[in-house]
């Protein structure tokens, strides 16, 4: 594997959520400076092997906007 994609999203209770697609890996965090060092050490921790782990973390952002009509 050379990549790996979290899709983030805001969280209900404030900051950010982070969920892997296709791994079990979940982190979050209050700003997305820290999201991204979360991110990163969680994949860290999940390929404890560097020649397993993925060379990519790519962080697709969701964002819910509501404009009233």
């Amino acid at each position: 594997m050379t990549e790996i994609v979290f899709l983030v999203e805001d969280d209900p209770d404030g900051g950010y959520t982070a969920r892997a697609l296709g791994e079990s890996i979940f982190t979050q965090a209050d700003n997305l400076k820290i999201l991204r060092e979360m991110v990163r050490d969680a994949v860290h921790c999940h390929f404890p092997d560097e020649q397993s782990r993925p060379k990519i973390i790519r962080l697709h952002i969701v964002r819910d906007e509501v404009i009233a009509s």
